[in-house]
């Protein structure tokens, strides 16, 4: 009885948590916060909190759904100029929303066998979950769209890894200092109900 009653709880966590992230893709302002110049992007937050409530292989799923989600939309309503160009490619759009939930969920779960404090631990598995989104994102542009990305910016070639190391070092800290806090606000009150 009790573990099937786990088992509904993790589907239901996991609907919810997928609806929330469908939701946030197309709401604007609910998955991005517009800072100025900057786009500081909400959406992982979720994912990590997915991965580490339910554990890495829920978290990949969740995050597979908004990699799906940005992948579709590149081809029938890009979010931006950029989009059709680079996220049509699923290497891009889908897989390091993959790897968030899975290496955020197993950071947690390493950390928890460490026996670190739980507030720590959940905050140094959104820093990573956060850190992968933006490099993995930004670092496969390089490798695969380097050209499309500089001629898209209006740089020459040699100046795009610059370009791409100001947007991790202004919009993916901005992103990781947000998940950490917000991570065990939310994470740390589900995972005390999930453990009933």
């Amino acid at each position: 009885m009790q573990n099937r009653r786990n088992k509904t709880l993790r589907l239901a966590l996991l609907g919810v948590l997928t609806a929330i992230i469908i939701i946030q893709t197309f709401v604007p302002f609910l998955g991005y916060i517009p800072l100025g110049v900057l786009n500081v992007t909400i959406i992982p937050v979720t994912i990590i909190i997915a991965a580490v409530v339910l554990g890495p292989k829920d978290g990949a799923i969740v995050g597979g759904v908004w990699g799906m989600i940005v992948f579709i939309r590149a081809y029938v309503a890009p979010t931006s100029p950029l989009a059709p160009l680079v996220f049509v490619n699923p290497i891009i759009s889908v897989l390091p929303r993959i790897l968030i939930g899975l290496l955020a969920g197993y950071a947690y779960m390493a950390f928890t066998k460490l026996k670190l404090n739980q507030s720590l631990s959940l905050a140094i598995s959104a820093i990573i979950g956060s850190a992968v989104n933006t490099i993995l994102v930004l670092g496969l542009i390089f490798i695969f769209y380097k050209e499309v990305y500089a001629d898209f910016i209006k740089l020459d070639v040699d100046q795009v890894l610059g370009a791409l190391m100001v947007i991790i070092s202004t919009n993916g800290v901005l992103e990781a200092v947000f998940a950490a806090i917000v991570v065990p606000i939310i994470a740390r009150p589900l995972l005390a109900r999930w453990k009933k």
